[in-house]
């Protein structure tokens, strides 16, 4: 379980930088940058999980080396570090504009006067960070030279998981133009019911869903190394299934 352990430093990373926000938010009763909060987690786990083993040599062991260059590393964490980057970013700016727009997030219109709870939250969004993000922690702990060369199955995956971002900004952007026209009194619809709205309540989370799927499919060539253990690959299925569960049945998580 060697390897396991390798993802101490992300756990580090995901709850303490959800603490640290907490301790700052919390007090003001503040919770516009809950998702901006969120995505910088995501990114600055991710980072952390790339490039841990050069900082720590260099700034722990105390060996003057230079950090390695982006093109040492593999391909497959290249494109999964990409991905989750842009994944978070947009999704932290579309979350947390809108929450602006509005003057503040109705999620956390009572919670954010119950200090021990509004600080739970953020706890559960440093899990969300750490969980969902699984896949790619992962697979960056694998040396680079280690990583098969991509395949069919892993463009298939990326495949997957392009096709599902596009379908999720699209589905973001139709709700949002929907719910603009309808604050101009240009309709007076209950439920949006045109697009891709058209074919599912919420064609957001079916985006949602299919990028963490792709995201544990593109590792698992990765993860089927002898590097990993046994289990390895169900680990990190921990990702979508998480996903999945917090959209179907937390729904405020990831707000439609």
């Amino acid at each position: 379980m060697a390897v396991f352990s390798r993802l101490l430093p992300t756990i580090v990373s995901a709850y303490a930088f959800q603490t640290l926000a907490a301790l700052i938010f919390v007090p003001q009763k503040q919770e516009m940058y809950y998702d901006l909060c969120g995505s910088f987690g995501f990114m600055s786990t991710t980072f952390l999980s790339l490039y841990y083993p050069a900082l720590k040599t260099k700034y722990w062991d105390g060996f003057n080396i230079a950090l390695p260059t982006v093109s040492s590393f593999a391909p497959r964490q290249l494109v999964l570090t990409a991905a989750i980057g842009i994944w978070s970013a947009r999704l932290g700016y579309f979350l947390s504009t809108r929450a602006l727009k509005s003057g503040g997030d109705s999620r956390f219109d009572e919670v954010k006067h119950k200090p021990a709870t509004f600080f739970a939250f953020w706890m559960a969004q440093a899990t969300w960070v750490f969980v969902v993000g699984l896949p790619v922690y992962l697979c960056n702990t694998l040396p680079p030279a280690l990583h098969p060369a991509l395949a069919l199955r892993d463009y298939a995956a990326l495949g997957l998981i392009a096709g599902s971002f596009a379908f999720e900004v699209i589905a973001d952007y139709q709700k949002s133009a929907w719910r603009k026209a309808k604050n101009a009194k240009q309709h007076d619809e209950k439920f949006i019911t045109s697009g891709l709205w058209s074919l599912s309540r919420h064609p957001n989370y079916i985006g949602e869903v299919g990028i963490w799927t792709g995201m544990w499919a593109l590792s698992t060539s990765a993860l089927q190394t002898a590097y990993f253990p046994r289990g390895a690959i169900a680990f990190a299925a921990m990702s979508p299934v998480l996903t999945y569960f917090l959209l179907r049945n937390v729904g405020s998580f990831r707000p439609s």
